[in-house]
């Protein structure tokens, strides 16, 4: 069965078999035989097996840590359970998602809140979700997850795990560099990405440099209220290049942001004219751009007043930026897809796609170079350009379309390669090396992964304090790893252990994801969350985190018809029936339908399903939802409990009659 003698390989079972605490049981050997058998059987190896052994999470036990990954397409954000990598939640966020009743009577308002120009919009794209911080390190609060397609920040209660707002950038749509937030979630930073035009105004292509706009916003976030504070937050306006990832700067960088670019060439297209396509045109420059912001002096001069009103919007204008010295840009390499700081706020690494290094930039030579002015001249709008070798530390090959990187708690780096297919362990300098065998700035290792990694997760990885037990590789292909699942394939999130040193990091787990495209994630401690189980009392409402004063009550249940033609349903749940579960409405009257779910039990979550009428809820003990319609169609309408409650699930229903004109 495999290169190793029996005994050796036995020998390793066992080993195996006691490094997950099993080694004491008075049935090992035939324990030590079963598995073997069955390792035979299958083709399995040791490897294997250990990998088995190493994400396998009892029924009934909880996973250590949980990876907030976007959803791509679908609009959401997963919760994935590691080491096991199980799917726990999908949370809803600009999509309509029927099991929550998102958008089918439940957060419509919140939707509707970030239409573009008010026109529906039910679908999203996100990209780059981001835990709040507290001193630079995850606390578990709150998360803020972007949307690309249509600039919008969406922010969510860890509390419930629900949306609770949601905004649309008046300036600008897409937001690659979606919500990456300061040590304090003082602000939540969302770059503008494609250069637009003020507000998308129609401006001809031909007036791109003079009209087309870069910009960076930062959404001031009240902490206590949870939503951000859309009087409080202001935009910087940048170059009209295509701003892309940002990380903001922590230790000794606190008070800084870094975001990179692409397409300092100003590339527009035009391929039915006979000019280069976009990304020929974009790509043409050796270096691109890293922009240095000194978010703290940003603050000062939104506050001192030195704006702009743009769409209603409070804007520091590119030439107020330069004047008031809170902007710089360096070259950086080209085509960039990833900024990150390094712990300590000391280094910020850059990769390039067409570059096989990473660049690593010191922190204290950046703002050496911002005291001294010590400039290699300024691009075409006047921004002063830091002097590439006064600012750069140290650069590293590490292998082909460096993309993404992520730190450990050991002064190892981790990079994504998405040519070679491959995470990429290195070493930092400067502190970092004390007491390490490996000399500073390093290749160490390289990983395989399968196939076309994009972005990485490491536990904590984006914080004060790696963790660095586990690496999430998001990769982007499945290629040939699973079933075929039609021309349309999984794509495959593999789980690398990185608790060893030097070249210990294998693969240890494949997760295929058919939903969507999880593109980033973050990884924190489970210890960290503070989640309800059930709702604090009955008669909730999650969107105010607070008893609702219209909540049903048990004993003041009602069916109360309104002088301007509104009937209220005020109705309770709890299993296994509805009440009341008559409800009588004439066509054309607008219903307003509330309801309460009385259970204080955990997991006892009730449903709600209104065929015709495009409606549906979930309940969740305690919780009071409120959903409104126009019951236009005459008719007999059963309702029902959509989650299987009780041994009467099936028996928890009501009728609704709409009485025709």
């Amino acid at each position: 069965m495999l290169s190793t003698s029996r005994s050796r390989y036995r020998a390793g079972l066992v080993s195996m078999f006691c490094v997950a605490g099993l080694c004491c049981s008075g049935v090992l050997a035939q324990t030590m035989r079963d598995v073997e058998a069955v390792a035979r059987e299958r083709g399995l190896s040791t490897a294997d097996l250990m990998a088995a052994a190493k994400t396998f999470v009892p029924s009934g036990e909880k996973d250590e840590y949980i990876m907030f990954a976007s959803s791509g397409h679908a609009g959401h954000v997963f919760a994935i359970g590691l080491p096991s990598m199980r799917l726990l939640r999908s949370i809803a966020v600009f999509t309509p998602e029927s099991w929550q009743g998102w958008g089918f009577g439940v957060g419509d308002d919140i939707l509707a809140e970030g239409f573009p120009a008010g026109k529906p919009n039910l679908w999203g794209d996100t990209h780059h979700p981001a835990l709040s911080e507290t001193n630079g390190d995850y606390d578990g609060e709150w998360l803020f997850i972007n949307d690309k397609v249509n600039g919008r920040v969406g922010v969510i209660d860890l509390r419930d795990w629900e949306t609770k707002q949601i905004l649309k950038n008046p300036l600008t749509l897409s937001n690659h560099g979606g919500t990456f937030v300061t040590p304090n979630t003082e602000y939540i930073i969302e770059g503008g990405h494609f250069a637009l035009p003020w507000g998308i105004e129609h401006v001809p292509i031909d007036r791109y440099k003079e009209e087309y706009k870069g910009s960076v916003t930062l959404w001031k976030f009240d902490r206590r209220r949870g939503r951000i504070d859309k009087d409080q937050s202001f935009a910087i306006e940048l170059p009209p290049y295509w701003q892309d990832l940002s990380d903001a700067g922590k230790g000794v960088s606190d008070g800084y942001f870094f975001m990179n670019s692409l397409n300092t060439e100003l590339a527009t297209g035009g391929t039915l004219e006979g000019k280069p396509p976009i990304e020929a045109g974009a790509s043409r420059n050796a270096t691109d751009f890293l922009h240095i912001i000194n978010w703290k002096k940003a603050e000062e001069v939104y506050k001192a007043g030195k704006v702009k009103v743009i769409e209603g919007f409070p804007v520091i204008t590119l030439e107020t930026a330069v004047a008031e010295n809170l902007l710089h840009i360096t070259p950086e390499p080209r085509s960039p897809h990833g900024v990150d700081v390094a712990p300590k706020g000391d280094f910020i690494v850059v990769s390039g796609k067409l570059d096989p290094h990473v660049t690593i930039y010191s922190f204290e030579k950046i703002k050496r170079a911002i005291d001294n002015k010590t400039f290699s001249g300024a691009d075409a709008f006047g921004v002063p350009i830091l002097d590439f070798d006064s600012v750069v530390e140290a650069r590293i090959e590490v292998g082909l379309g460096p993309l993404h990187t992520q730190f450990g708690p050991d002064g190892y780096a981790y990079t994504s390669l998405y040519l070679d297919s491959a995470v990429a362990r290195w070493t930092l300098g400067g502190s970092y090396a004390t007491g390490r065998r490996e000399p500073s700035w390093t290749l160490v290792h390289k990983t395989p992964v399968q196939y076309n990694v994009g972005h990485i997760a490491v536990a904590e990885g984006d914080t004060v304090n790696p963790d660095g037990k586990y690496l999430v590789s998001l990769n982007k292909w499945s290629v040939d790893r699973f079933l075929p699942t039609g021309p349309l394939l999984p794509q495959n999130l593999q789980l690398i252990d990185i608790s060893g040193s030097g070249t210990n990091m294998p693969v240890i787990y494949d997760m295929p994801m058919g939903v969507g495209e999880p593109h980033y994630a973050q990884i924190i401690k489970a210890d960290k969350l503070k989640s309800w189980t059930v709702y604090p009392q009955v008669g909730w409402d999650p969107h105010t985190q607070n008893i609702h004063p219209m909540a049903p009550k048990r004993g003041n249940e009602r069916i109360q018809r309104n002088d301007d033609g509104t009937v209220d349903v005020y109705m309770t749940v709890i299993r296994s029936h509805f009440k009341p579960d008559h409800i009588t409405v004439k066509q054309g009257d607008r219903v307003r339908w509330h309801m309460t779910n009385l259970e204080r039990a955990v997991d006892a979550t009730h449903g709600f399903g209104v065929p015709m009428f495009n409606i549906t809820a979930s309940l969740e003990p305690g919780e009071y939802v409120m959903v409104e319609f126009t019951a236009d169609t005459p008719g007999t309408f059963p309702f029902y409990c959509t989650e299987f409650c009780s041994a009467l699930h099936l028996e928890m229903m009501g009728y609704l009659f709409v009485e025709p004109k």
